[in-house]
């Protein structure tokens, strides 16, 4: 992606994330709605869902810039072995999957306010990375990213997109959870 469409993706994000999380009910914010892919008894409620956004952005960032200081692996074990060979999909995603669920744990408990001023935070740091990266950084591939396309680029445009993946998930479980 370029630096510009990356840019505008992740404005138009954040303003639509603003719009629906702003328009949410407290009710709705933090009735549970999806189970989660690490234990399906833990139920996640909007203001899960967004703030593990946050929380896979902040990641996101801290693997660039680990990659671009040198790290050869940047993903370390949650992709490889101790051997150094790719781990099945389905080890990558436990492992995903346990980190996320841990994340939005800490993140419980939170007001909406307090959930927008990390947002504010994560953004921040994603927007001043994209300021400091070269066109051709944007186009280097993260070692063992199985994000978009693989390039630092593209999985900085994944976070334009990822809350709207999320919000498919949970809206059908909102929606009928209204009163009718």
């Amino acid at each position: 992606m370029k630096r510009v469409e990356i840019e505008k993706a992740l404005n138009e994000d954040r303003n639509w994330l603003i719009d629906l999380y702003g328009a949410m009910s407290e009710e709705d914010l933090n009735r549970g709605l999806t189970a989660s892919e690490h234990d399906p008894a833990s139920m996640w409620s909007a203001l899960d869902h967004f703030a593990h956004l946050l929380g896979i952005e902040r990641v996101f960032n801290q693997l660039i810039r680990s990659h671009l200081g040198g790290n050869q692996n940047p993903m370390g074990g949650l992709v490889t072995d101790e051997s150094g060979e790719r781990r099945p999909l389905e080890e990558i995603m436990k492992g995903v999957h346990l980190r996320n669920e841990e994340w939005v744990e800490s993140q419980r408990g939170k007001s909406l306010s307090e959930v927008f001023a990390t947002a504010q935070r994560v953004r921040g740091e994603t927007l001043a990375l994209l300021s400091e990266l070269s066109d051709d950084q944007l186009g280097e591939k993260l070692p063992g990213a199985p994000w978009a396309d693989g390039t630092i680029g593209g999985v900085l445009g994944v976070n334009a997109h990822h809350s709207r993946m999320h919000h498919e998930w949970f809206k059908g479980p909102l929606e009928t959870a209204q009163p009718g």
